[in-house]
């Protein structure tokens, strides 16, 4: 009976009730419509991610048939799709009353309690339906799995989609969303085994390989992620988000040549990402094609003239070229854009310090430091300004009460067992030297113009020694 009944809907029986709901919506009347009728509307409108359709076919079929179990369960899907979990329970509590049998109403009442945080609860309802029709366990786990996908339970999808592809290990679709289930809770390693199994069949698959990439990126393994990258080219060349992941790579690794025509045929896909334009301007700058730098970081602003990166990387090319009265009026024009990137207050700083604006230059290094404490070069530059400018005695109080907020920052060691170093403080120095060493002793050789050897004791001499740093 239940197959005569769905086998009722041919395609073309399904467009005329389909054009009679619309026809009745647009014309603001009012049709009568059998159960089957209506459980295919809404079906029809769910599947067609037409919301507001589905919900006005849904409360129209409660009104005609109110103790229909299928209607008043699509009535509940229709509510979950809308986000409406508590009203849905509602109605889901009482049909669980009515079929206390039904697999359906307790995958339902599982979305539910998903939607409203209770994933524990959800668990339950969803563990609970797979034990109610043994002859349908693949169904249910699908309805299940796509549940948790949709809510990003990744972690709780693992288990179910396990044992659906040992229901279904030919439905290849299935590795691949345990792959991607794996990569959402950062499990890299499984992550990669299910994405290489599913290769093994579906090698075609532009975004397993691109997929791939992305944790290949993230493990840092970079030339694998420039791999994967090309298969995924190699199989659509038109897959946009590949080429960009590549060209970043390249830039990252500072094979700035390499990425510049990467960029350029992402630009030809999408000529207004601002972002790809920013990134070949700094390629071109980089490889010493100012001229080119130039243009395109004006291209980007022109493209997104609220966007920091191509005002900050136009002063960058004004300040290394000479010229920090105009890198001046950029650096100016990015840290307005974006006040919390310490790199732009840093460069404004050195622009202000160009210009012998001292005071300016030191207010823009605070303001670097504010934002990354640990920004060595900005504690480099503060320390060598200090020093050459005279400020060591009027500079020690900031620094000491900066290291009590502080504590143990390599940068801050580093400067204060400087100016002890300067101001004669041998023991505050080497205290302060050792702190800064643990901490980071390579930071050493970026701080190493100020300590003067001249002025180093016999004992820092030996220290320095015990870290190979002389």
């Amino acid at each position: 009976m239940e197959d005569d009944k769905y086998n009722y809907f041919y395609e073309e029986d399904l467009k005329n009730v389909i054009r009679k709901f619309e026809r009745m919506k647009k014309n603001n009347e009012n049709y009568f419509f059998d159960v089957i009728e209506f459980e295919n509307i809404i079906d029809y409108y769910i599947e067609s991610n037409n919301s507001i359709r589905a919900y006005e076919a849904a409360l129209l079929a409660s009104e005609q048939h109110p103790n229909s179990v299928s209607i008043q369960l699509r009535k509940a899907r229709v509510l979950l799709d809308k986000g409406r979990a508590v009203e849905a329970l509602r109605i889901l509590k009482t049909l669980e009353s009515i079929e206390p049998g039904n697999h359906e109403i307790y995958v339902a009442k599982g979305t539910a309690m998903g939607i409203l945080g209770d994933i524990q609860g959800a668990k339950k309802m969803f563990d609970f339906a797979l034990t109610l029709d043994s002859d349908e366990p693949a169904n249910i786990l699908f309805s299940i799995t796509s549940v948790l996908q949709n809510l990003n339970y990744y972690e709780y999808l693992i288990p179910y989609m396990k044992k659906l592809i040992e229901l279904e290990p030919d439905f290849y679709a299935h590795i691949y969303d345990l792959a991607y289930a794996y990569e959402k809770t950062e499990d890299f390693e499984n992550s990669i085994s299910f994405y290489l199994k599913y290769l093994e069949t579906e090698p075609f698959s532009d975004s397993a390989w691109y997929n791939l990439g992305i944790i290949y990126n993230k493990q840092e393994d970079y030339e694998k992620a420039l791999e994967a990258y090309d298969y995924a080219l190699a199989i659509n060349s038109q897959n946009t988000f590949a080429i960009f992941n590549k060209g970043n790579i390249l830039c990252n690794q500072e094979r700035y040549s390499d990425a510049i025509p990467v960029y350029h045929e992402y630009l030809e896909n999408e000529p207004d990402s601002f972002e790809a334009m920013t990134y070949l301007a700094e390629c071109y700058e980089k490889t010493g094609d100012l001229v080119l730098a130039r243009k395109y970081y004006h291209e980007a602003i022109e493209l997104a003239p609220e966007f920091a990166e191509p005002w900050f990387g136009l002063g960058i090319i004004s300040l290394e070229s000479g010229n920090p009265e105009e890198s001046l009026i950029f650096l100016r024009k990015a840290v307005r854009l974006d006040d919390e990137n310490p790199e732009i207050w840093y460069m404004l700083g050195k622009a202000h310090y160009a210009r012998k604006e001292t005071k300016d230059a030191l207010r823009c290094y605070r303001e670097a430091l504010k934002l990354d404490a640990y920004y060595s070069e900005v504690w480099t530059d503060l320390g060598k300004i200090i020093l050459r400018d005279g400020f060591v005695e009027r500079s020690l109080p900031f620094f000491e009460k900066a290291y009590k907020i502080l504590g143990d920052v390599p940068g801050i060691n580093y400067i204060l067992a400087s100016f002890y170093l300067h101001t004669g403080r041998a023991d505050s120095s080497i205290r302060h030297l050792l702190l800064a060493l643990d901490g980071d002793k390579e930071m050493f050789r970026d701080f190493h113009d100020i300590f003067p050897e001249k002025l180093l004791t016999r004992k820092m001499k030996k220290i320095l020694t015990e870290y190979n740093l002389r």
